[in-house]
């Protein structure tokens, strides 16, 4: 807890037993109340590994819903525990632990209700090993999105995310996407809900057992998001109506 406020972290997992150990050992306990780690339908023994390392909140999906669909369990189940920081980490260790409580005490001091960990930002991607076609179209991608959308985010890709409860419980998330678009979907939503978007810098690893994207997938992801900023400049010029932004 902090500042009176409960903090859940919440892992979304998919083959993630080889890092998860490691990964949530270095959570810092002195304020999160809780963990909720999620297996996607996963073909390894990352539940088996969850409850071994004495984590309470372990849920696992039936079939494989994806990436977003993921997350929208992890965060139904810690709003069900009366979160009130949210925090996405990732449990392949691509983000550290450690920007916890940084990012915590940025929605905790109302200075941010929304807080990402930005690979871009002290060049941590290029350092962390981020290949340079992924740089250079993460780069692209965030400056088409900036001008559509009117902000001035160093990138809207980074998988290390902190939300207040207010948020989650204002945005209509459920809406999203089951796979990879849903992050750029309820950035989307956080922004035409007028919450302000704070960011940290962030190193990251990228090392075989990382999550990430082909490239076939990493272009309809990067269309994809393109066309979300596109029907959301629509929407805010009153042109089009994009019933993902409405609750």
């Amino acid at each position: 807890m902090i500042q009176g406020k409960k903090v859940v972290v919440v892992l979304p997992a998919f083959n993630a037993a080889l890092t998860l150990e490691q990964t949530y050992r270095e959570i810092p306990f002195d304020i999160v109340d809780d963990v909720v780690l999620v297996d996607d339908a996963g073909n390894d023994e990352t539940l088996v590994l969850g409850k071994r390392l004495g984590i309470q909140h372990l849920i696992r999906h039936k079939k494989n819903l994806g990436y977003g669909g993921n997350q929208k369990t992890c965060y139904r189940k810690a709003l069900e525990l009366g979160a009130d920081i949210i925090i996405m980490l990732h449990p392949d260790y691509q983000y550290t632990p450690k920007l916890i409580p940084a990012m915590a005490h940025l929605l905790a001091s109302d200075i941010y209700p929304v807080v990402v960990g930005s690979r871009i930002l002290g060049k941590g991607a290029i350092a962390g090993g981020m290949p340079w076609i992924k740089y250079i179209s993460n780069r692209i991608l965030t400056l088409i999105q900036n001008i559509l959308m009117n902000q001035k985010l160093s990138e809207y890709h980074s998988g290390y995310r902190a939300f207040s409860r207010e948020v989650l419980e204002n945005t209509p998330w459920e809406k999203n996407s089951n796979h990879f678009l849903f992050d750029n979907q309820i950035i989307a939503q956080c922004v035409n809900a007028n919450f302000s978007i704070g960011e940290i810098s962030c190193p990251t690893k990228y090392f075989p057992g990382a999550s990430s994207i082909n490239l076939k997938d990493s272009a309809v992801y990067g269309l994809g998001c393109i066309w979300v900023s596109i029907r959301y400049r629509l929407h805010r010029w009153g042109i089009f109506n994009y019933s993902l932004l409405k609750r």
